[in-house]
């Protein structure tokens, strides 16, 4: 589908909105007096050559204290139906499931038996009122390459340090997938210097989980995101609380934790649309997957948080121990899932979707070592085993993608950092915040202390916004995108820098925006 004509869907869809009806059924939501119970509204993710998941949730009341949604108490049944056309004239695929209070009133339709690399558009009714329709598209059939991918990826939103208009100006870019790489939520009580206030105090129950998540989906720009396109998303650390490490860590072992953790995993299954692997059995969750697109690119998405070891310690430390050759920051499991992920992949790129800082960045430009423990870095070993794992299989070109950071970075990836002579082994792309720590400020790279002792971070801009891939056979072109403001509503976008990762060429090279794609 042109990237014109999904701009043109988002358009006609976030203005017709629940309005938009399944054929035969026009005007119904007008007569009915009923509460809308789609405020939430709708999603897809984890798209497969033949299918994807389809999402939503419903709440004719959101923002109900209890964090039931005003649901009520028994099964509500949902109608769905996929289309072929944006039009909805060709419908190829209709059910009914039923939304169960346990789970807040949320539906995953696990959808199979499509046609590989095309745009489908979908559309959920209960009673008499019909959700707004929502664009999603599988994945390439195995061995096949299809068009360049456009590739959105993002990161923490924070709802009371800004708007969400980075996610509206995703949207707008006509992605064909986007990557969340966590931070969906945040667990902080209400503050009073947000330009936004959290709804109650820090999460701790389901009730309270819920309703944050609620709270976050009332946004309209954020439902036009995942109306837009299929999401692939994964968590850091706020959708339980900050820095959270594994079970039986120093962390763990404070009083309600355990039931915490149980409470937060079932609210964010419950609010992404994830399979029913990841459906969460007790106080675990599997978050970790791969989804190919085809032979282009394989997506491995990675879980830095669950299986951790106990960081060493919090923030920035000198000379702090944290280089125990057993020490993890993803798990033995994972990890070893991740390695044979590389020596069976036949993909152009491997792509790697998680959380933290992959990269060194050595804080102290003297001869002492300072860097940030809950990232990578605080796990150096781990992050040997996996760089070494991708070169031992292999692997013809890998890009790991990052979030958390709050700002925008290009880094080389080395096996040694330390040693200057050290090849290129990789790329890293680190995305912005959509709008956590307000406005930000449109940094000059060079004067950033970081870049005096690290000659492998390329870039870094301190605004906010998302990150841009088109990933095509020969090369991907990174867009680091930016919004000059977020404390008010409805900034233009634009793009602050263009990276260019050639095949087989490790390493990020900076070209001018306005130049080719690559």
């Amino acid at each position: 589908m042109p990237v014109s004509t999904r701009r043109s869907f988002l358009t006609a869809a976030s203005a017709a909105g629940a309005a938009v009806g399944l054929p035969g059924t026009a005007g119904a939501s007008a007569r009915h007096t009923a509460p809308d119970p789609f405020t939430l509204g709708v999603a897809s993710g984890d798209p497969s050559p033949d299918g994807f998941v389809l999402w939503t949730r419903l709440a004719p009341t959101p923002l109900a204290a209890d964090g039931k949604g005003g649901a009520g108490d028994r099964p509500v049944q949902v109608e769905w139906r996929i289309y072929g056309d944006e039009k909805r004239a060709a419908e190829v695929r209709r059910g009914v499931v039923d939304a169960y209070p346990a789970w807040a009133h949320s539906v995953h339709v696990e959808v199979s038996g499509l046609q590989p690399n095309r745009d489908y558009w979908y559309q959920f009714k209960s009673g008499a009122h019909l959700s707004p329709v929502g664009r999603t598209r599988t994945a390439p059939a195995p061995g096949e390459t299809g068009a360049p991918l456009l590739v959105g990826v993002a990161s923490c939103a924070h709802y009371e340090e800004g708007y969400f208009t980075g996610y509206r100006r995703l949207a707008e870019e006509g992605p064909d997938l986007v990557l969340h790489l966590g931070d969906y939520i945040y667990e902080h009580p209400r503050t009073t210097h947000g330009v936004r206030r959290h709804l109650g105090g820090e999460t701790w129950t389901l009730a309270e989980y819920r309703l944050r998540y609620a709270q976050y989906r009332t946004d309209p720009d954020l439902r036009a995101a995942h109306a837009a396109a299929p999401w692939a998303v994964v968590w850091d650390d706020h959708e339980l609380e900050n820095n959270w490490a594994g079970a039986g860590q120093r962390w763990y072992s404070r009083p309600g934790i355990a039931e915490r953790r149980e409470d937060a995993f079932q609210a964010y299954y419950e609010n992404m649309p994830l399979r029913s692997s990841s459906v969460p059995r007790g106080p675990d969750l599997r978050l970790y997957r791969r989804l190919p697109w085809g032979e282009l690119v394989c997506f491995h998405l990675i879980d830095t948080r669950q299986y951790r070891d106990d960081q060493t310690c919090f923030g920035d430390a000198v000379h702090c121990v944290g280089d125990d050759p057993a020490r993890t920051i993803i798990g033995r499991e994972q990890e070893r899932w991740l390695l044979d992920g590389f020596r069976t992949s036949r993909a152009r790129w491997d792509i790697i979707g998680q959380q933290v800082f992959f990269s060194q960045r050595d804080r102290d430009p003297g001869p002492r070592r300072k860097v940030r423990r809950d990232a990578w870095d605080g796990y150096p070993a781990s992050r040997l085993r996996v760089a070494r794992g991708w070169i031992e299989a292999g692997v013809r070109n890998t890009i790991v993608l990052t979030g958390d950071a709050h700002s925008h970075w290009a880094s080389d990836i080395r096996l040694d950092y330390d040693d200057p002579d050290s090849p290129v082994i990789g790329s890293e792309v680190v995305t912005t915040s959509i709008s956590s720590g307000g406005d930000g400020a449109d940094n000059v790279p060079s004067v950033h202390p970081l870049f005096w002792d690290n000659p492998h971070l390329k870039f870094y801009n301190g605004q906010r916004g998302y990150a841009m891939l088109r990933i095509a056979p020969d090369a991907v072109t990174v867009d680091y995108k930016v919004l000059p403001y977020v404390t008010t509503a409805g900034a233009p976008v634009h793009t602050r820098a263009r990276f260019v990762i050639k095949d087989r060429v490790p390493g990020m090279r900076e070209v001018p925006v306005g130049g080719p794609l690559r």
